[in-house]
């Protein structure tokens, strides 16, 4: 049985946007609202050059990557085609307008992602 975390309330989400959960490894988590008031959330990386998504446009059950326009499913954490690539997808649960996220996966999921700005990805890059 999933152990879960509550991170806000639904209304803490604003609509059509996100919010940032930090984690003390790796890369934050987005969590998402659409405009039915439905929750998703994903790595806060896109795959195609690790743009922000937490600063994209939610239209639908998806985001718009903020760099270059991306657009990733919400429900899988993969970009639409002619794009390619995933981003992790993590589970959440809303109980009674509470957003809560499975404990196991913020601690284990895509730990080795960093943010593209990170002093870790920098020193990738170099």
């Amino acid at each position: 049985m999933s152990e879960w975390k509550t991170i806000c309330r639904v209304e803490d989400i604003p609509v059509l946007g996100a919010r940032r959960v930090a984690r003390p490894a790796g890369c934050d988590v987005a969590v998402f609202r659409n405009a039915e008031d439905k929750v998703f959330a994903l790595l806060d990386r896109c795959p195609h050059k690790g743009g922000p998504l937490s600063q994209g446009i939610v239209f639908g059950e998806s985001v718009a990557c903020p760099l270059h326009n991306w657009t990733i499913g919400l429900n899988d954490g993969c970009a639409k085609s002619p794009d390619e690539g995933c981003t992790t997808k993590f589970s959440v649960r809303v109980e009674s307008g509470m957003v809560s996220l499975d404990v196991d996966e913020l601690n284990s999921l895509a730990l080795d992602e960093v943010k593209a700005d990170s002093p870790a990805a920098i020193r990738r890059a170099a």
